[in-house]
C-alpha cells in the first residue's frame, strides 16, 4: 500500500484533476491543510452521489463519517459496499483509505483540526440537505428550490464556507500580521466576506453550467420564485424551446455569479504582490469561472447535448499567461474583465 502522504498528492490528483493544479501551486505552509480538507469533502461528496444506494443509506454513512471527523466516535469506518459501487478507481480508493485521511487530520495542530472539521461539517450539512430535499426527484418529478434565499444558503454551505476556511488558514499560516491588516484596511467588504463570496460564485457557476444534467436527475437549483417571474415551471426547462423565455431569470443568476466572482478577484488583488503562489492559486479558479460565464451568456443553456465548458488547452493558456504577465500590474489586474468579456464591473476594487 502507498504511504499516507500520497493521499495529498497522487490520490488528490486522481479525484480532482483541475483543482489539483490550484493545490500544487499553493505555498507549502497551507497546502497540506487545504488539501486534506478538500480530500475529506471529496469523500463526503462521493458518498452523497452514490445513487445506487438508497438516500437513507447515504445519510447514515455521512452521519457515521461526521462522527469520526468531529471526534464523537472512535469506531473504524468500513465503506467497502460504497467503494464497490464507484465507477471511478480514484473514488474507490478514496473511500477505501478514508481512515488514513482521518489519521492525517489528527497530525495537525488543534487549531487547524478545528478549522478543517468546521468546514467539512458545514459542507456535509449542505450535502445532507440536498439529499433530503431532492429525495424521490426524477426527470418526471422535478423538485426545485423555492427561494433565492435557499439558493444562497446552499452555495454558502457547500462552497462559501470554503472561502471562509481558506481565509482563516491563510491568516493563520501564510500572511503576516501587517499583510492581514493591509487586506482589512481596504474599503468595502472584509477580507473574509470576500472569501465567502468567492466560494459562492464558483458554486453558482457550476450550478448554472450543469443545469441540463441536474434537471434530468430531477434537481432544479433555479428557485421557483425566479421561474414564476418569467411564467415557467421547472419541467419547462427540459425543453430548449423555452430558452428565450427562461433567459431573463437565467441572466439574473449569471449577473449574481459574476458579481461574486468579481468579489473573488478583489480578494485576489487584496493579497500582497509578494504572495505570488497564493495569488495564482486564487486567480486561476476565478478566471476559469469568468470564462465559463462568458460562454453561458451566449450558449445553448438548456440543451443537454451542448455542455458549455472551456477546454483544457484554454485552461493551460490562461494559467501560463497569468504567470507571464505577473510582473505587469495593470495587465495582470485587468485579466478578470477580459475573461468575463465585460467593460466594467462595480464589484472589482
Amino acid at each position: 500500500m502507498s504511504s499516507p502522504s500520497q493521499l495529498l498528492t497522487s490520490l488528490l490528483k486522481e479525484v480532482s484533476r483541475s483543482f489539483y493544479l490550484t493545490m500544487r501551486i499553493l505555498p507549502g505552509a497551507i497546502r497540506p491543510q487545504i488539501s486534506l480538507a478538500y480530500l475529506l469533502a471529496r469523500t463526503t461528496d462521493t458518498i452523497a452521489d452514490t445513487e445506487i444506494l438508497p438516500v437513507e443509506k447515504r445519510l447514515e454513512a455521512l452521519s457515521n463519517l461526521r462522527a469520526r471527523i468531529v471526534g464523537l466516535s472512535g469506531a473504524q469506518l468500513d465503506f467497502g459496499d460504497l467503494a464497490r459501487n464507484q465507477s471511478s478507481i480514484g473514488e474507490t480508493v478514496l473511500l477505501q483509505r478514508c481512515e488514513e485521511a482521518l489519521a492525517l487530520l489528527r497530525q495537525f495542530s488543534n487549531q487547524d483540526q478545528e478549522r478543517i472539521k468546521e468546514v467539512v461539517d458545514t459542507i456535509m450539512s449542505g450535502q445532507e440537505l440536498d439529499l433530503m430535499r431532492f429525495s424521490g426527484a426524477t426527470k418526471n418529478q422535478i423538485i426545485a428550490l423555492k427561494t433565492e434565499a435557499e439558493l444562497d444558503d446552499y452555495t454558502y454551505r457547500v462552497a462559501g464556507c470554503v472561502g471562509e476556511f481558506w481565509t482563516k488558514i491563510c491568516v493563520a499560516h501564510q500572511l503576516s500580521e501587517k499583510e492581514v491588516l493591509g487586506c482589512e484596511r481596504l474599503p468595502g467588504p472584509s477580507f473574509e466576506q470576500l472569501g465567502i463570496r468567492f466560494g459562492k460564485g464558483l458554486q453558482l457557476v457550476n450550478i448554472l453550467r450543469d443545469l441540463p444534467r441536474d434537471l434530468r436527475m430531477g434537481r432544479c437549483y433555479i428557485p421557483q420564485e425566479l421561474l414564476s417571474q418569467v411564467g415557467l415551471v421547472p419541467s419547462d426547462l427540459l425543453s430548449s424551446a423555452n430558452e428565450a423565455a427562461f433567459r431573463p431569470a437565467y441572466n439574473q443568476l449569471l449577473d449574481e455569479a459574476q458579481e461574486h466572482l468579481a468579489a473573488g478577484w478583489s480578494y485576489t488583488r487584496c493579497l500582497p504582490r509578494s504572495q505570488f503562489r497564493l495569488r495564482l492559486a486564487c486567480a486561476w479558479p476565478v478566471l476559469i469561472g469568468a470564462k465559463t460565464l462568458a460562454l453561458l451568456r451566449h450558449g445553448k443553456i438548456l440543451d443537454p447535448s451542448h455542455r458549455l465548458k472551456i477546454s483544457r488547452a484554454e485552461v493551460r493558456n490562461l494559467m501560463l499567461k497569468s504567470i507571464l504577465i505577473y510582473p505587469f500590474s495593470s495587465a495582470w489586474d485587468a485579466q478578470f474583465l477580459k475573461a468575463a468579456h465585460v467593460q466594467e464591473c462595480s464589484c472589482v476594487r
